[in-house]
This record gives C-alpha cells, structure tokens and sequence, in this order.
C-alpha cells in the first residue's frame, strides 16, 4: 500500500473516530503529497524515497515551529506542531540511536580512509545516501565532525 492510499485510509480512521488533531495533521500530509504529485514535470504518484524525503521536511519544520512557539512562550501552538509531528513520525522509518549513527559513521570513514576534517564533504556525501530517514542531517554532521576531528 503506497503512503497516500494510507493517508487516506487512517484520514477515514480518523474521521470516524472524531480525532480532529489527528485528522488536521493528516490532511496536511495529504496536502503535501498532492501539491508534489502536481508540481510541473513530477510523475503522477511519487517515488517512495521521495515521500519519505517529503516527510522529513515536514517533520523538520514541525520540529522547528514547535522550538520557535516554546521560546515565544506559545504552548498551545507549540502542542499542535508536536501533535503533527507525532503523526508524521507513524510514517517515517525508525530513526536510528546516536551510538547506532556513531558506529555506522566511524565504518563509513574507515571504507573511504578518511583521515581528518579536510575529508569532511566526502564522508558527508556517502554518509547522508546511506543513513538517509534514519537519521537527522544535524546528527550526521556533528558527530562527522566529532569524529574526524579526534
């Protein structure tokens, strides 16, 4: 089943229900997938790796309006980004721990002998295609950073 007939199959879920949280977070998903199905010279359904890349941009932004409500003292808009985030995350793969990141980084150095932060871009390019949705990007690098460095 491809993500958007999921969407909709958990947006009825959710109709029925009477979860207007999660339905609100639901069809902004939905929302997201068919602006990008319409976007001029994507194909009609999209590619799974480009719903999950989808997802992760939405998540990110959910994340960081939640940071911006919560330092503004907003809770309740800072509640439903978390709520939205929630839901998106149901739809992403299993994010991996920092120790599993760690640990995948320091062979991905080893397989391309890198030596110091000069190598930085290269082991961020492999890194990034090889642990993409199952990490943040923010992670990645600094613990690149951290380990190039030592």
């Amino acid at each position: 089943m491809s993500l958007k007939q999921q969407i909709d199959t958990d947006i009825k879920t959710a109709m029925r229900s009477k979860n207007k949280e999660e339905l609100q977070a639901l069809r902004s998903i939905k929302s997201l997938i068919l602006l990008a199905e319409s976007e001029k010279g994507a194909s009609e359904n999209l590619s799974e790796d480009a719903e999950m890349k989808l997802l992760m941009k939405a998540a990110k932004q959910r994340k960081e309006s939640a940071e911006t409500y919560k330092s503004n003292g907003r809770e309740e808009l800072a509640n439903a980004e978390l709520l939205e985030l929630e839901v998106i995350e149901r739809y992403l793969p299993k994010q991996m721990s920092e120790a599993e990141v760690k640990e995948k980084l320091t062979e991905i150095i080893e397989e391309l002998g890198a030596s110091g932060p000069q190598d930085m871009g290269k082991v961020m390019g492999t890194a990034t295609k090889k642990l993409a949705g199952k990490a943040d990007g923010k992670m990645i690098s600094q613990l690149v950073k951290e380990i190039l460095n030592s």
